[in-house]
């Protein structure tokens, strides 16, 4: 269960449910099977899996969810094969073309007939709440599907108030002044791996891999002008990562010294074992996001989630209202 990808959403307002709390909220919205027409279905399933009941698991402060998101799969090139033969069909018979509404009528139709028999897929997305420092981390490659789970969270306890993750300092001038220097922040070591860009709109991209990332040739460039939008890095020779210019994180590796802190500790069963290897990794990555932000200036708390803005908003609204019908008076 070590997550892979980080994306790391701040709370703008204390957390205050309990572990049993967050878990009743959650029972009402639980994982479902896709029903014979449904094209997709997402809901809350134990973190546990099979070893478990519970759709919130807490240990040492930190409480863990699991959302199931599962989809039907129909191939497009199986229903646009489908719908052009119907489509033939009907120009033969009446001798006439096929509108394009038509044909989306003809295409719905080859759906609703498909849906019943196409296999469901399904993925498993993990997140965690850390209500003392104020995150909620998501282990999930791309900002929609982490945003699709706090969408859920969200309408599930009736109120969430998250924003990205975000640094004083710029990140892509940060790790661009790192590689130029080039030294490396405090705790942190240069990977192998970065991107840079060329900061024109229709600018070049250079991706490097397996290279020595302060050699002359990754200098040149970045004194040609480009910036660093990806760098892979090391945090305290435990833990490899690929930092981009959002703040999330990828193809994040825990070392053999990380993950043999859960090895070397007896557990009776899987869900002890889960437990242990939970409370290691969120310990790990309490802190790496500790020295992540610090390289980059600190944390930016100046960001507004979509809650305070739509109230900020509405009190400007009635401070000018209120500042009009004084006018008027006067």
């Amino acid at each position: 269960m070590w997550f892979k990808n980080l994306r790391v959403y701040r709370l703008t307002r204390e957390f205050a449910l309990s572990a049993e709390k967050l878990n009743e909220l959650l029972e009402s919205d639980t994982f479902t099977p896709c029903g014979s027409q449904d094209m997709a279905r997402y809901g809350w399933v134990p973190p546990l899996g099979r070893h478990g009941s519970e759709l919130v698991h807490a240990a040492n402060g930190y409480l863990m969810v699991c959302a199931k998101k599962q989809e039907k799969v129909i191939p497009a090139a199986v229903v646009n094969e489908k719908v052009e033969e119907m489509a033939l069909a009907i120009a033969e018979k009446e001798a006439r073309s096929v509108g394009r509404k038509e044909r989306q009528n003809l295409k719905d139709e080859v759906l609703l007939e498909m849906r019943p028999k196409a296999f469901a897929r399904s993925r498993l997305q993990f997140a965690y709440i850390d209500p003392k420092d104020g995150w909620i981390v998501v282990n999930a490659s791309s900002a929609k599907a982490a945003e699709e789970l706090l969408e859920n969270l969200r309408e599930a306890i009736s109120s969430l108030s998250v924003v990205p993750l975000a640094a004083k300092n710029i990140p892509q001038q940060s790790m661009t002044h790192w590689l130029t220097a080039p030294e490396a922040p405090a705790n942190f070591e240069f990977g192998h791996e970065c991107e840079l860009r060329d900061p024109q709109e229709s600018g070049s991209v250079i991706r490097c891999k397996n290279q020595d990332l302060c050699a002359e040739e990754i200098h040149n460039h970045l004194l040609a002008g480009m910036q660093v939008h990806k760098l892979g890095l090391v945090w305290r020779d435990g833990v490899e990562l690929m930092v981009d210019d959002q703040l999330s994180i990828k193809r994040l590796k825990f070392s053999d010294a990380v993950t043999e802190k859960a090895d070397n500790t007896d557990a009776d069963n899987a869900a002890q074992r889960f437990d242990i290897e939970f409370s290691v990794m969120t310990l790990e990555i309490s802190a790496l996001l500790k020295d992540l932000l610090a390289a980059f200036g600190g944390l930016n708390t100046d960001t507004a989630s979509v809650d305070e803005i739509v109230a900020r908003a509405s009190r400007a609204d009635s401070e000018q209202q209120l500042a009009k019908e004084v006018e008027e008076v006067v």
